[in-house]
C-alpha cells in the first residue's frame, strides 16, 4: 500500500486513490455526531450560497456550517458538535458547509473514493481501507481553513498511518498534547461562545465511532453515508 500525506486546499487537489479527508476541529468529528444522533443524510457543500440555496429547496433540512469558526448567519447551528442534540437531529438531512473540510471534498477531483476523516472514528477508517485492500491511499491534512497547517489533522493522519503500516504509535500521547499546543484556544474563557471546550473533548474521543463516513454525489451535492466496515 503506498500511503500519502497531503496538506490543505492543494493538497486536496493533488490526492489519488482512496483519500480521506481530514477535519479532525471540528467538520467531520461534528458530521460523526451527527449519525451518532440520527441524522438520515448529511449533505457536504463548499459554498455558504449552495447550502442557502438547498435549504430553501429543502425547508426541512438543518442547516449547519461556519466560517472562521463562527456559525454563519440564519444557519441552525454553527460546527459544534456540543450545540447538537439529539432532539434536533434525530431524522433530519443535515447541509453542511465548513471552511476546510467541507471545502477537501470538493477539491479532490482526481481521487477514486473519498471518506471524512477524524479522530473519534480513525480504527474504523483504517479497518475499511485495510478490508478493501486499496494500493494507493491518501491522508489530506485540511489545517485551518484550508490554508495553515494543523496539528490535530496531522496527528490524525500519522495514526491512521500508524494503524495502517503496524507501526507503533501513542495517540494518547498525541492527544493529550494538543490541550496546550493545537487546541489551546477551546480553553480560553473569550472564545467559548465560538469554540467551546466541551468540542475539544469530543472531537478527541479516538476511536469512539466503528463507522466511516463515505462521501458520494448526489443528484444536488455531495452526501455522506455510514458504513461499517
Amino acid at each position: 500500500m503506498e500511503i500519502q500525506i497531503l496538506h490543505l486546499l492543494e493538497g486536496a487537489k493533488q490526492a489519488r486513490g482512496l483519500t480521506v479527508i481530514i477535519d479532525v476541529f471540528r467538520a467531520f468529528s461534528l458530521e460523526c455526531y451527527l449519525y451518532d444522533l440520527g441524522a438520515s443524510a448529511v449533505f457536504p457543500v463548499g459554498s455558504v450560497e449552495q447550502a442557502r440555496r438547498m435549504k430553501q429547496q429543502h425547508p426541512d433540512y438543518l442547516l449547519v456550517g461556519e466560517r472562521g469558526g463562527k456559525k454563519c448567519e440564519g444557519f441552525d447551528f454553527g460546527n459544534s458538535p456540543s450545540a447538537v442534540s439529539r432532539e434536533a437531529v434525530d431524522g433530519r438531512c443535515v447541509i453542511h458547509t465548513t471552511s476546510a473540510g467541507t471545502q477537501g471534498i470538493v477539491g479532490a477531483v482526481h481521487a477514486d473514493q473519498i471518506l471524512t476523516g477524524s479522530l473519534v472514528n480513525a480504527k474504523a477508517i483504517a479497518a475499511y481501507i485495510a478490508k478493501g485492500g486499496y494500493r494507493r491511499v491518501s491522508l489530506v491534512c485540511m489545517g485551518n481553513g484550508g490554508v495553515r497547517p494543523a496539528k490535530e489533522d496531522e496527528l490524525c493522519a500519522r495514526y491512521l498511518q500508524s494503524l495502517l503500516t503496524g507501526a507503533p504509535f501513542d495517540i494518547a500521547a498525541g492527544v493529550a498534547s494538543l490541550r496546550h499546543d493545537g487546541g489551546e484556544h477551546f480553553f480560553d474563557p473569550a472564545n467559548q461562545e465560538v469554540f467551546p471546550k466541551e468540542d475539544f473533548w469530543m472531537c478527541t474521543q479516538y476511536d469512539r465511532f466503528p463507522f466511516v463516513l463515505q462521501v458520494v454525489a448526489g443528484e444536488e451535492s455531495f452526501v455522506t453515508r455510514r458504513l461499517i466496515p
